[in-house]
């Protein structure tokens, strides 16, 4: 196994899904971003702002800065060849996932393009 993109595994020859083998020639990748990155204050942020402003007045408003990234969503990665076509999804907890994901798919077109 040189790379795994969801429940996809890439050898040097061949793709291997559930949905049956591919060979690796050949073989082509798409993926779609599907994830959101979202930035907000934290609750943490809220609470210490209400409850320390009744003794710290307006330095408690600095709390107020605090802010927390949510990503939700998932990434869509489709694997087509040999009359075989297979689609994962995988989610998007992290807003390095995309990344992580488009660089798997990068090496696997590369091996692709070797073989």
């Amino acid at each position: 196994m040189l790379v795994s993109i969801g429940d996809i595994i890439c050898t040097q020859t061949e793709v291997i899904t559930p949905s049956g083998t591919i060979p690796i020639a050949g073989s082509q990748w798409w993926v779609s971003d599907m994830s959101s990155t979202t930035e907000a204050i934290s609750t943490t942020g809220i609470v210490l702002t209400v409850v320390l402003f009744f003794f710290i007045c307006l330095f408690s408003l600095l709390f107020l800065l605090l802010k927390e990234t949510k990503t939700s969503g998932y990434l869509q990665v489709t694997v087509s060849g040999n009359g075989v076509t297979h689609v994962t999804t995988i989610p998007a907890l992290t807003s390095f996932t995309a990344a992580d994901i488009h660089g798997r798919v990068a090496y696997a077109r590369n091996l692709a393009a070797q073989s």
